[in-house]
């Protein structure tokens, strides 16, 4: 999924791109207001991050430019400015949450994942890779329309990455994928994929959903050829 931030401090935008792409999310950033809906018009995010104090158009601008083409997009802004005017104002213009600077990390990623959670459970939307209906295989439980994936009745915490490659292979149980596939149905035929390392996020995988991640029973290897879920 594809995230755009619009901020004009390099110092935030550089250090947001490193959280938000370590989450798994595709990132873009714009430092001025026409600058940001040409990458909204470009790029399609699923899910915008507005500061308000951009040049040329503000966030509150930026917002109600984004509402008037696309009403389902998540917005959240991000502000230094935490009064209740300006927070009003931001949901008057159409934005879904405000979080204030400064803020952890690991706030922002949790608003992120509620906002596109929300997003897909009111569009009646399958997150990913056509997974249309709950799937399981022996203890492991893959539910797209919570964005949720259980083993042993247990939440298993994945990144957006780790889900959709989750997601994509429960939708073909037993089915091989290559690491060429993977790429090509997770991140695009034109992505660079010698920047992927795919063992290491079947690892990741492993290591939350199996009791032995060294003797995998549900997330297996086929040698010389790739992976496959369940049998």
């Amino acid at each position: 999924m594809k995230i755009m931030l619009v901020d004009d401090e390099p110092s935030l935008c550089s250090a947001l791109e490193i959280v938000i792409t370590r989450a798994g999310y595709d990132f873009y950033c714009a430092t001025d207001g026409i600058a940001a809906l040409e990458l909204f018009r470009s790029k399609k995010p699923d899910l915008a991050i507005l500061d308000l104090m951009v040049p040329w158009l503000n966030g509150f601008e930026i917002c109600e430019e984004i509402r008037r083409t696309d009403s389902h997009i998540p917005i959240l802004i991000l502000s230094a400015k935490g009064d209740i005017v300006d927070k009003k104002m931001g949901f008057r213009a159409g934005a879904d949450d405000y979080l204030t600077k400064p803020f952890e990390e690991e706030e922002l990623l949790l608003r992120i994942e509620a906002l596109l959670r929300r997003r897909n459970k009111e569009s009646g939307s399958l997150p990913i890779n056509g997974l249309s209906q709950k799937v399981e295989i022996g203890e492991l439980i893959i539910d797209p329309f919570r964005y949720e994936v259980t083993v042993r009745d247990r939440l298993v915490n994945l990144t957006p990455k780790e889900y959709q490659i989750i997601a994509l292979m429960a939708n073909h149980p037993g089915k091989v994928f290559t690491r060429e596939d993977l790429i090509d149905c997770i991140w695009g035929k034109e992505f660079e994929t010698g920047s992927i390392s795919i063992p290491v996020y079947i690892r990741r995988i492993r290591e939350k959903i199996e009791q032995d991640p060294s003797e995998p029973t549900l997330l297996k290897t086929v040698w010389r050829f790739g992976y496959k879920l369940g049998d």
